[in-house]
């Protein structure tokens, strides 16, 4: 017996209604173990670029192939940076090709091949060159995921000795539980220990993490109404008094503009606009205001502009 289940997603700035056909006793494939929490990280990340000026171009090729062009100014350092990328497929073998240069003259590429020799089964190449200092580094990267479990495994290869990154995330009936670790190979020890807990009921997110057994996090996600997010943000490190906690919220204010605000407990208020202009270009302004300070200055504002054609 198969049953109907409509689950919503964000994807960017706009909202998608995807509707899974689910069999009975299984559940759609849980996210991998960075993507835990996500729903909230997005309420406090997305939409703000203060203390930067940035300019992202994107076009796509009749052959397919897709450029991408971004260059941003620290407003505080001066300092200015951007990268060039292309992205192009080989749909007969299945291979996806992504190169990347950076204005610090760093260049990477990333080869992906997903759903070829298993239904599921990702495998990546990740290479990465510096031509001044002659520097290379190479990650092997695998991740299989189906209903129910998500696993991933990263080898990264050192001059001293690889090292290696594995996570894995079960999920059922909304629950979710993650694991990730990476072992120096060079050193025998483990260099990271991470464990969360989540839960997800309709439009309700839950998500909890402890990190090396010192760094314990928490986080809530709801989904209002059609137009309404907010997410709540807490923080501890063992040894310290201090918790750290962030509220924020986002607002749909019609089906081309949204509103983004967030407060800490350090009274730093985080306030972003994204205004679509037209079909591929939007405009983002975002300020960052010192709640104990309003009339000391010290405030910083940024502004984004994306084209896509």
């Amino acid at each position: 017996m198969q049953h109907s289940v409509c689950m919503l997603y964000w994807c960017e700035s706009n909202y998608e209604n995807t509707c899974l056909s689910v069999s009975s006793g299984t559940m759609a494939v849980p996210p991998s173990y960075s993507d835990l929490g996500k729903s909230a990280k997005d309420i406090f990340n997305k939409g703000y670029g203060y203390g930067v000026l940035k300019l992202d171009v994107k076009t796509k090729s009749q052959s397919g192939v897709e450029f991408a062009t971004s260059g941003s100014n620290n407003t505080d350092t001066g300092k200015a940076g951007g990268h060039l990328e292309t992205k192009y497929k080989l749909n007969e073998l299945g291979l996806n090709f992504n190169q990347k240069w950076k204005t610090d003259n760093t260049l990477t590429t990333e080869i992906t091949m997903e759903d070829q020799l298993a239904k599921g089964l990702k495998l990546g190449l990740d290479t990465s060159f510096v031509p001044n200092t002659g520097k290379k580094s190479a990650k092997i990267k695998t991740s299989y995921k189906r209903d129910f479990v998500n696993v991933g495994c990263d080898l990264d290869f050192d001059m001293a000795g690889p090292t290696i990154h594995a996570a894995a995330v079960l999920g059922y009936e909304g629950w979710l539980a993650g694991y990730q670790v990476a072992f120096d190979t060079a050193k025998s020890q483990l260099t990271q220990n991470n464990l969360a807990v989540g839960y997800k009921a309709g439009d309700l997110q839950l998500h909890t993490s402890v990190d090396n057994g010192t760094e314990f996090g928490g986080s809530i996600y709801q989904k209002v109404n059609s137009k309404m997010e907010t997410a709540v943000h807490l923080a501890w490190t063992a040894g310290s008094n201090n918790t750290r906690f962030a509220v924020g919220a986002k607002y749909q204010l019609d089906k081309d503009a949204s509103l983004s605000t967030k407060v800490n407990n350090a009274c730093l208020v985080g306030v972003g606009y994204t205004q679509t202009l037209r079909p591929g270009v939007k405009l983002t302004l975002s300020a960052l205001i010192d709640g104990k300070n309003v009339n000391g200055g010290g405030h910083k504002v940024g502004m984004g502009f994306e084209l896509e054609a």
